[in-house]
């Protein structure tokens, strides 16, 4: 059907909501959400707790139903930022910065991190005590 969401693009978006829950629990200010450019895109553009200016990829991947393992077994999904992808994430993340440099104080800058979330098989709204998520600061 033309216009509905695939089951990735539905697990990349559960993803997004639970690392934005999770990053307000830690104390985040959530400024921005996919802020895209023809070379690339942010997930989450937040501001830590130290007024660090944090860009944040996600990854996330549900665990196939039947055997409790993640969609595409043996794979983590921190596994699917290879280089190429933080080469182009590093690029739009250069690009906003110069666009908005009055976000990044001189004292504290700003930083990459990847928040990696397995998304338990069976429940079609998790909580984000369901799921089990990797915060990776400064990558």
């Amino acid at each position: 059907m033309y216009g509905s969401k695939t089951s990735k693009s539905k697990t990349g978006e559960l993803g997004e909501d639970l690392a934005c829950e999770y990053l307000n629990g830690k104390g985040y200010r959530i400024l921005k959400r996919n802020y895209w450019k023809p070379w690339g895109e942010i997930d989450i553009i937040a501001v830590a707790r130290t007024n660090t200016l944090v860009f944040v990829e996600v990854k996330a991947l549900k665990e196939n139903s039947s055997a409790g393992l993640p969609a595409q077994a043996g794979l983590l999904p921190e596994d699917n930022l290879t280089g190429s992808k933080l080469r182009k994430l590093q690029r739009v993340c250069r690009g906003f910065v110069a666009d908005k440099p009055q976000l990044v104080r001189e004292d504290r800058g700003w930083q990459i991190d990847l928040i990696a979330i397995r998304i338990p098989a069976g429940i079609d709204n998790p909580a984000l005590e369901d799921c089990e998520i990797s915060h990776y600061e400064n990558i």
